[in-house]
């Protein structure tokens, strides 16, 4: 039943609904009795269920998202402006600004964000992951009540980060790596991420939450290398040098996947800083128990996620 403020608690809005993590979390959201609407830049290229609707928006356009906000009670923030834009950081904060003011006015009682993992207080951290944390701020700070997950690499067929590995453990037989394959992470299975979205919905009402998420394992990312070329019967030859710079090694992705080269130098820069999870509190809010990486990479390599 719809509230005081005449919004049904079950109404619900995806903005990113076209990137990996909206696009699996769309085909879950429409198997609940939720009434779901999309935005989305060009609708063509959503696939959605039949009772779905689809508004045509950019989270760059304020006006387009008060309409798209209207009625709304819970609004996942899928957006990330990295993989479009020169000047990524400016956009995701434009875009941040705009979909915090426009859930306040429109009495939004709950946003729903996907960041990334990295310690605030390292002053390298990468621009990746600072922009990251602060359209976390941004959307915090615009009163609505916001659930803020935070993750490292998520492993699943069709993630830019998962690609781009496979893509390099596939095509070289020996690697010259740079020395952020030593760094520590934790990876966490595109399920996983989805299971934390679902259940995020669902808390009960209360103040804006940080939540680090992630895998049962800490590994480094010549560990997931190694991973995914035993599962998949690769021998490699992984070898270590201390000078291969952020850009060097963004020309180095772009020797294999050339598409991917101003996403990947942006990738890299943040995989030199740790991304593990400090903060356990998602362990004892949530039932979820996440998955370790040699499950995560099976799934990858041979099933697609939950959907």
């Amino acid at each position: 039943m719809p509230n005081s403020e005449g919004q049904d608690p079950q109404s619900i809005l995806v903005a990113g609904a076209t990137g990996y993590i909206g696009s699996h979390l769309i085909p879950l959201l429409e198997r609940q009795v939720v009434a779901l609407r999309c935005l989305a830049r060009t609708p063509a290229k959503l696939k959605v269920g039949g009772k779905t609707e689809i508004m045509q928006g950019d989270v760059l356009d304020a006006g387009s998202l008060r309409m798209a906000m209207r009625g709304i009670h819970t609004a996942y923030y899928l957006v990330h402006l990295m993989q479009g834009s020169k000047d990524f950081e400016q956009e995701d904060r434009q875009a941040a600004g705009n979909f915090a003011s426009a859930a306040r006015e429109a009495g939004v009682r709950r946003i729903i964000y996907m960041g990334g993992l990295g310690d605030d207080a390292d002053p390298r951290l990468s621009p990746h992951l600072r922009s990251r944390h602060e359209v976390g701020r941004m959307l915090r700070g615009s009163g609505v009540e916001t659930i803020e997950f935070r993750a490292s690499v998520v492993i699943g067929a069709g993630s830019l980060s998962f690609d781009l590995m496979k893509s390099l453990t596939d095509r070289l037989p020996v690697m010259i790596c740079p020395r952020w394959l030593a760094t520590p992470t934790q990876p966490i299975a595109i399920d996983d991420v989805l299971a934390y979205l679902l259940a995020a919905k669902d808390l009960p009402p209360g103040q804006s939450q940080i939540f680090e998420i992630g895998g049962s394992d800490v590994v480094t990312y010549g560990d997931m290398v190694r991973e995914y070329a035993r599962q998949r019967g690769l021998r490699r030859w992984l070898i270590s040098v201390p000078v291969l710079t952020p850009y060097l090694s963004g020309l180095w992705l772009a020797l294999v996947t050339p598409t991917a080269f101003e996403v990947g130098k942006h990738l890299i820069e943040g995989l030199r800083n740790p991304t593990v999870v400090r903060e356990k509190k998602a362990m004892g809010v949530f039932a979820i128990r996440p998955m370790g990486i040699a499950e995560a990479v099976d799934k990858a390599i041979h099933g697609n996620p939950a959907s």
